[in-house]
């Protein structure tokens, strides 16, 4: 799909979106708890739809009502065998389910899209040849099986929380306490707080008993409970920075007291906005790509903690440098840096190109309502965001359709 952004400023009121991050969490919780759970403010992203369709893979019912899903548990560790679960895209989905279907001793498929299976996924490979169980995979599926045992485990803390949260799905389940040592420097702490936020919802506790070290009991039981998906910040960075540019945008459904790693992203933009700033943005990678492109309009920026970036739906740190060079900005890209330098932005003379990356065309839409342009491939969006074009619009930015 081709999106054509005319220039332009914007105004009024939008509501965040609800937040991808811990809608995940909360339906997993609920899916493995005994009993009906409500969860409030489901939105229907590919990714959460994933998360959703693997639940019902493993016998978890869920029933639609407007935004509210109600959802029926099950005991993962009867689970029936042999199952298949497709988790499409979400990177999310496959490392959460991991450790959650090691639970049983039951064969399980997990399959997605090529680049998902390309996407690392080696700290689950060491942890089951370690203790014997099976890892088999190819360029679009897993298999494994259980059944996984308490115990210590050891994890590097500077590659993606997505790990550490898997484990601390299944460890409260397994029949025996569990250690959780993570080396540092342990980077996206916020989500691995949002997961432990999350199990205590549903009455499942998981403590820091020092900076590196997480206890989690076992023999633990989810219990039913309602629970509501609080405003997303990462998603909520896109309208805040239009105010950056000049807009007067006042962004609803944001809860003030989050842990959200991504609440700096107000002190990450006035930072920009007053000069180049170095930002390390290792507890905040999905905000790279808006960073990126603030800093690309304004003055420049030096983001450090940036090595993740090469591992998500993109190369986000090369394909932003790729499309802010039709905006005739120059950056480069390090191994754990990227650096934006200031230049006068001009408007670009070709299609932006969305990289299969809703990041990516949010951030992209966001730079063109300061020139106007079109972006090839806009449809990513629909990853997290489906309605993102419709709130762009609502706030007074004219948005065109022009090619299927």
């Amino acid at each position: 799909m081709k999106i054509k952004i005319m220039k332009g400023k914007a105004k009024g009121w939008v509501e965040a979106p609800p937040s991808k991050s811990m809608a995940h969490r909360l339906l997993i919780c609920a899916g493995l708890s005994h009993g009906t759970c409500t969860v409030h403010g489901i939105a229907e992203s590919k990714d959460v739809l994933a998360t959703i369709d693997c639940l019902e893979s493993l016998g978890v019912k869920c029933e639609r009502n407007g935004e509210s899903l109600t959802v029926t548990g099950i005991d993962i560790k009867h689970a029936a065998a042999n199952r298949i679960l497709d988790c499409k895209e979400s990177g999310s989905t496959l490392r959460f389910f991991v450790p959650i279907c090691l639970i049983s001793g039951s064969n399980t498929i997990l399959s997605g899209s090529q680049r998902l299976m390309e996407r690392p996924l080696g700290i689950y490979k060491n942890l089951c040849d370690e203790r014997g169980l099976l890892f088999s995979q190819d360029i679009t599926s897993l298999m494994i099986k259980g059944p996984l045992k308490p115990g210590s485990f050891k994890l590097a803390g500077n590659v993606s929380s997505q790990f550490i949260s898997g484990l601390l799905f299944a460890l409260p389940l397994l029949d025996g306490d569990s250690t959780l040592t993570i080396t540092p420097p342990i980077e996206s702490r916020s989500y691995i707080n949002m997961t432990i936020s999350a199990l205590g919802i549903f009455g499942v506790k998981a403590e820091w008993k020092d900076q590196n070290t997480i206890f989690i009991k076992g023999n633990q039981e989810y219990r039913s409970k309602e629970a509501w998906v609080e405003g997303d910040y990462s998603n909520a960075a896109f309208f805040e920075a239009l105010n950056v540019f000049g807009g007067d945008v006042k962004i609803n459904n944001l809860q003030p007291d989050s842990i959200q790693g991504d609440r700096v992203y107000s002190n990450m933009f006035e930072q920009l906005s007053k000069g180049t700033p170095a930002l390390n943005i290792s507890d905040c990678p999905d905000l790279a790509p808006i960073l990126f492109a603030v800093a690309a309009a304004k003055n420049g920026g030096v983001f450090s903690g940036t090595r993740r970036l090469k591992i998500k739906e993109s190369n986000r740190s090369e394909v932003m440098t790729q499309e802010l060079r039709k905006f005739g900005v120059s950056a480069k890209v390090y191994d754990d840096e990227v650096i934006v330098y200031p230049t006068d932005f001009k408007k670009p003379e070709e299609d932006l190109y969305g990289h299969n990356d809703h990041r990516i065309v949010m951030s992209e839409a966001i730079l063109l309502t300061l020139t106007g342009g079109t972006i090839e491939g806009a449809e990513a969006v629909t990853k997290s965001f489906p309605d993102f074009f419709d709130k762009l619009t609502s706030l007074g930015i004219e948005v065109e359709q022009i090619e299927n």
